[in-house]
Formats: structure tokens, C-alpha cells, sequence
């Protein structure tokens, strides 16, 4: 089913204070935002966590989008979710409250969408074992996201994203995008491992502690004062 003017479903965790940071927790294909919002656990206190569940059912779960092969979104779908997911957000994080993406999977996908359409909109976005929306209606052009923090991992034994979008996606992110980029690669496959998760937590920290200085006006800053690794 594809969206409708019916608000999401949404899993919360962490603060409840509208003016603190909101990290938004976006599933894989097939799951839901109660699998998903656990990750808050183990993740850093102090800003708020909301799981938001994907509008079309699939598989006994939710997808974000219709597409055309594993990886490979239908611009138009995407384009329709991407619309319905931004009247959600613009209701709980209106200007001026800062936005982290977190996306898993299918969810990382999603999240690059949202990131590529509007990069000013978002304080960081991190792609989890995932790729990128390609030829997908959105822009994946050079310097798209100069200055943006992004965290990607992806799993050296991934056999269900395309090894071809995997490595599209990663040189984007580490070069082309001129992103503010940190990035590993576990020996893995696809799921998101402990270490990955430790690390995600220190690059979250990192970018509320940043946030909450005076001078942090924009959520895309100066790619000098982020945390950056290349593995």
C-alpha cells in the first residue's frame, strides 16, 4: 500500500524534550520500527529517538519504497514516500531542531534519499548496509553533500545489497560527495555488528557534542571539526 495523509507509526525512546536533537531510526525492508528502535538502548543518551515504520506492507513487514531490483528504488514511489515521511517531520522537527538519519538496509537507502533531496535538512545521516537510491530521481551529483557528516559501513560479505551499489555507494560517499565521511567495512555480511554499533555511538556523541556548542548554527559544518576515519 503506498502512503497516505495518515501519519506514521512511530517507536520512541530516549528524551521526550521537543527541544533536544532527534535521531531518526529508519528499518530494512520487511521489518518494522519496534525491531529497529532498539537500537536506542545502545546508543548515546540525550537526544530523542523516534522509529518510524515504512507505509507500504511487505512481507509480513514495511517497505520505504517500490523498486525495481534489490537496491534500485522506483523514482516515483520514492519520490511519494520521501514527500509523506517530510510532512511528518516538519510537524516533530521544525526548523532549527537538528536531525540525524540512521538507516538500515533498505532504510539506509531512505535515508540517502532524504539526504541527497535536502542535505542543509539534516545534522548527519548515517547508511548502514545499504546503498545509495541511484538513478532514483534524486541528485547524486559531485560535492552534493560537502561538509555533511555521514557514517557508512557496509559488510565485506554482504550478499543481498549488490556488491556493484555497495561500491558505487562507498566511492560517492568517501570522495565524491566531498561528505564530511566516516567509514568501515567489517568482514561480515549484512547486519550491523557490535563494533559498528560502538562506532555509530561515537560518531553520534560526536555530533551532539558539536551541536550543542554556540557556534553550531547549521547541520552542515566545517568538515575540519568532524570525526573522520577511512578503513
Amino acid at each position: 500500500m503506498q502512503p497516505t495523509n495518515t501519519p506514521p507509526v512511530v517507536a520512541t525512546a530516549g528524551s521526550s524534550d521537543p527541544a533536544q536533537p532527534l535521531v531518526v531510526l529508519l528499518h530494512g525492508r520487511g521489518s518494522n520500527e519496534r525491531e529497529i528502535i532498539g537500537l536506542a538502548d545502545q546508543l548515546p543518551s540525550g537526544p530523542a529517538y523516534a522509529a518510524v515504520r515504512a507505509p507500504i506492507a511487505e512481507g509480513g513487514g514495511y517497505a520505504w519504497f517500490a523498486n525495481r531490483g534489490i537496491g534500485r528504488p522506483v523514482a516515483e514511489s520514492l519520490a511519494d514516500t520521501m514527500a509523506w515521511f517530510r510532512t511528518w517531520l516538519d510537524a516533530v522537527a521544525p526548523a532549527g531542531r537538528p536531525v540525524v538519519l540512521v538507516g538500515f538496509s533498505g532504510g539506509a537507502a531512505f535515508a540517502g534519499g532524504l539526504l541527497l533531496a535536502d542535505p542543509q535538512r539534516f545534522a548527519g545521516a548515517a547508511i548502514l548496509y545499504g546503498t545509495l537510491p541511484f538513478d532514483a530521481g534524486v541528485p547524486v551529483t559531485p560535492a552534493r553533500l560537502a561538509g555533511v557528516p555521514v557514517f557508512v559501513a557496509q559488510g565485506e560479505q554482504d550478499r543481498v545489497i549488490p556488491p556493484e551499489l555497495l561500491q558505487r555507494t562507498w566511492r560517492y560517499l568517501v570522495t565524491e560527495s566531498a561528505a564530511s565521511a566516516y567509514a568501515r567495512r567489517d568482514p561480515g555480511g549484512h547486519g550491523i555488528t557490535g563494533q559498528t554499533l560502538a562506532e555509530l555511538g561515537g560518531w553520534i556523541h560526536e555530533r551532539l557534542a558539536f551541536l550543542a556548542r554556540p557556534e553550531a548554527s547549521s547541520p552542515a559544518n566545517d568538515p575540519d571539526e568532524e570525526l573522520e576515519r577511512r578503513t
